[in-house]
């Protein structure tokens, strides 16, 4: 393997070539890949075809523990899976048959939240580290995926929020950013299939040895602040962390898997017409520890 290295933003975010993702690459191989992604936090490989699910999960496998089953439960959803593969997250507009949802399913109501500045997963404990999104099938217009460098937004903070925002713990939840999106409420047994987790507002990201803000859409509020206070700073924040000079929007292409660090950046689906054109993308994401 020779891999080529081509940058796609000043900040971060390049396409990585000479490089088919599979489960069978070399520890050296790997590690190039690691290396690539501790430095540009957002990495796109492109292949001629989309992956297997098979390759693609094996490959997710080599970068650390991932999600391997149902994370949440959508009440009145059926239990049959588009694709039977509890390791895969369907992030299509399609259901179970392969048709695109109704306009009145809770599924794609949710799903079009993911238009939300977010990171993957924060509402676990056991956080999301990275995401790997396979492209099988892109609408006419590409559906870009916009991203921020949250390592970048930390340096860029003024010296006082550092300060201000040093030590504290914001509530993330599944739900709010649902609702906040423009889905419904959710039921009493969809909030008991995912409670929500509470972290710190910044970290270290440990592949990178950089500081990064760990915030997005759901984020409910500043633990132990008033709530309309802590959701002030959390919108103060989340304005600074989306100016342009932070952001890469990347086009999607049939084959492309873009691999992200969710610990360091956050990112945000954009619109497209989900009634008329199928949008077909399959999502692993590996968790700091053991699920």
């Amino acid at each position: 393997m020779t891999l080529t290295i081509r940058p796609l933003h000043k900040l971060f975010a390049a396409e990585l070539s000479g490089v088919a993702l599979s489960g069978h690459m070399t520890p050296a191989e790997l590690a190039e890949i690691k290396a690539a992604l501790a430095q540009y936090a957002v990495c796109a490989v492109g292949h001629d075809r989309p992956l297997s699910n098979e390759d693609h999960i094996a490959f997710s496998a080599l970068l650390g523990p991932i999600e391997r089953g149902q994370i949440l439960k959508v009440s009145g959803s059926p239990d049959e899976m588009r694709i039977a593969h509890h390791e895969i997250i369907d992030q299509s507009n399609m259901d179970e048959t392969g048709e695109i949802y109704a306009d009145d399913d809770r599924r794609l109501a949710f799903k079009r939240a993911n238009r939300l500045w977010h990171t993957d997963m924060s509402f676990h404990q056991n956080r999301a580290t990275w995401s790997l999104l396979s492209a099988h099938m892109v609408p006419p217009d590409g559906a870009p995926t916009e991203f921020s460098d949250m390592r970048a937004v930390y340096d860029a903070l003024p010296d006082d929020m550092k300060t201000r925002i040093d030590g504290l713990e914001a509530e993330h939840s599944y739900w709010h950013s649902r609702v906040l999106g423009g889905g419904p409420e959710p039921t009493d047994e969809e909030r008991a299939s995912r409670p929500p987790a509470r972290h710190k507002l910044a970290h270290t990201h440990e592949p990178s040895g950089r500081k990064a803000l760990y915030i997005a859409s759901h984020a409910t509020h500043i633990v132990g602040w008033p709530e309309d206070e802590g959701r002030d700073l959390l919108l103060e924040l989340m304005e600074f962390a989306t100016r342009p000079e932070f952001v890469y929007s990347h086009d999607w292409r049939v084959g492309e898997v873009v691999i992200w660090d969710n610990l360091c950046t956050i990112h945000r689906a954009t619109e497209f017409d989900d009634r008329q054109y199928r949008r077909d993308m399959r999502r692993t994401t590996c968790r700091e520890h053991a699920v």
